[in-house]
């Protein structure tokens, strides 16, 4: 059929009318569609065996929410909500089992965005598995125990550790140094130390490993020696030192239960027999306990509590005695980092927080060339050799020490927590001879005295590691043999830096 010119242009006008529709839907903006959001501050709680709240926050633009609670041991301030932001209170109860609790709850809305929360409660500790050593608690006694761990700080001048002895594998005699004796007490005292570290192991001196119970004849001694210090008007410190490594090699989860029961009924024993000196004698919960994470720091921290409830139970004048409780492997820089808080004390201005100080390794005690690292014989501005420049120490000199010790003044001493540098020291290289071994031993004189100088100028309390070893290699200071000073330069540095 033979179109007109009227039908051309009516095809024409219809093509357009089609083309202004498809380009009006192409620009048209699609309604958007609204997404409901619901979310919890947190995914995982893990709780204390002890009765404990944490706080959590949902947050959601859902018409409403709910939060399912399948535990009959957890309670929630609220279970339901609206939109916006709301904080809930998740309370666990105490669990008294020896065993680990868990359970999910649930956050769900109508309108979608269902998630969990896991929950996880610590097992009791385990208290049953050996007999309570808390046989005769008695009424809180005052006298003699008026200074408060600042006061008691401000006593303490300068410290010795009876080093490779009471803790000494196979007995106080084991690893070569004598039995302690009154005269070498007295020989300290003597020659400026007023304050005495004793690092004492109990795991191996047990009359029943069953029921951990301690020989009264272990116990008798160390009371000995404490008196020994005590009558010399010395402030002591008597720990769990390494001990096999039972507890400062396992601050792990799998060992929490089993540890804090072994710590419980060492501290109620060693509390008990103690418990009649003032507040010359303090107790330190552990020596170097090897962590290096905040998981591992929550079990220490538990440890720690374990230890200040069981010395606090026992009355007496352990109701106000000042505890000192370890930083992670005592190392400062670890203790800035993950010994955020601390364990909790019912008796205020008692606790006293413990770091070593052996650094730089490679001057304090690296006894060969390692790949990490060589030895430093030189420590120091002005003892640097000119001639064994690959000895010279290349980091770790005073700015690092001072850098280091400041850490802790301000994460602790200016907050009213002492801090007791329960080690320090540098070995003596006497392997060196002529020059090298004169500007050795200067720059460890130097270095000691700079160590006490910085520790107190911080607030630290400086207590120098003796292990009793006079040769090679050696941190000895005493001749033990004859209650003699045998390392006279050592001994000088330190009390010139108290000066």
């Amino acid at each position: 059929m033979k179109k007109t010119i009227k039908d051309y242009l009516l095809s024409i006008v219809l093509c357009f009318a089609f083309l202004g529709v498809l380009a009006c839907s192409s620009d048209k903006e699609e309604t958007p569609v609204s997404i409901k959001t619901l979310a919890a501050s947190t995914n995982k709680i893990d709780f204390e065996s002890k009765e404990n709240t944490i706080e959590i926050t949902i947050t959601s633009n859902a018409t409403n929410w709910t939060l399912s609670n399948p535990a009959s041991w957890i309670k929630l301030s609220q279970a339901v909500g609206t939109s916006g932001s709301t904080i809930v209170k998740i309370t666990a109860s105490e669990n008294a089992n020896t065993a680990v609790r868990n359970a999910v709850l649930t956050l769900t809305s109508t309108e979608g965005n269902a998630s969990e929360i896991k929950v996880s409660q610590a097992a009791a500790l385990a208290t049953s598995l050996y007999p309570s050593y808390n046989t005769n608690p008695i009424a809180a006694d005052a006298s003699g125990m008026g200074s408060s761990a600042v006061e008691l700080a401000a006593k303490i001048k300068l410290g010795w550790n009876i080093g490779n002895t009471l803790e000494a594998t196979g007995g106080e005699t084991a690893w070569g140094n004598p039995k302690v004796t009154k005269a070498l007490i007295d020989a300290v005292k003597a020659n400026g130390f007023n304050a005495i570290r004793i690092p004492c192991s109990w795991n191996q001196n047990l009359e029943n490993a069953a029921t951990a119970k301690i020989k009264v004849d272990w116990l008798n001694r160390v009371k000995e020696v404490v008196q020994y210090c005590v009558d010399n008007d010395m402030y002591v410190v008597v720990n769990i030192h390494w001990d096999g490594g039972w507890l400062e090699n396992n601050i792990t989860e799998a060992k929490k239960v089993e540890n804090n029961a072994k710590q419980k009924a060492f501290w109620e024993q060693i509390a008990t027999h103690l418990r009649g000196f003032d507040e010359h004698l303090l107790f330190a919960s552990a020596n170097e306990p090897a962590v290096e994470d905040a998981a591992q720091m929550a079990v220490l921290t538990s440890y720690h509590q374990t230890f200040i409830d069981a010395v606090r139970s026992t009355g007496g004048k352990n109701a106000t005695r000042v505890l000192v409780v370890q930083g992670p492997t005592t190392d400062i820089e670890k203790t800035n980092k993950l010994m955020t808080t601390l364990p909790t004390d019912k008796v205020t201005g008692r606790m006293m927080v413990e770091v070593h100080y052996y650094s730089p390794w490679n001057f304090a005690g690296l006894t060969k060339d390692e790949t990490w690292g060589k030895m430093f014989y030189y420590w120091g501005a002005g003892f640097h050799s000119t001639t064994d420049t690959e000895r010279n120490a290349t980091w770790g000199e005073e700015a690092d020490l001072e850098k280091n010790f400041k850490l802790m003044k301000t994460q602790f001493v200016d907050k009213g927590i002492p801090v007791l540098l329960g080690e320090f020291g540098a070995i003596r290289r006497t392997t060196l001879t002529g020059d090298a071994l004169t500007l050795h031993l200067n720059s460890r004189a130097y270095y000691l005295k700079t160590v006490v100088k910085t520790a107190k100028a911080n607030g630290l309390l400086p207590f120098y590691w003796d292990e009793g070893s006079l040769g090679n290699n050696g941190f000895g200071i005493i001749n033990r043999t004859n209650n003699t000073v045998f390392d006279t330069q050592a001994l000088n540095a330190l009390i010139d830096g108290l000066k």
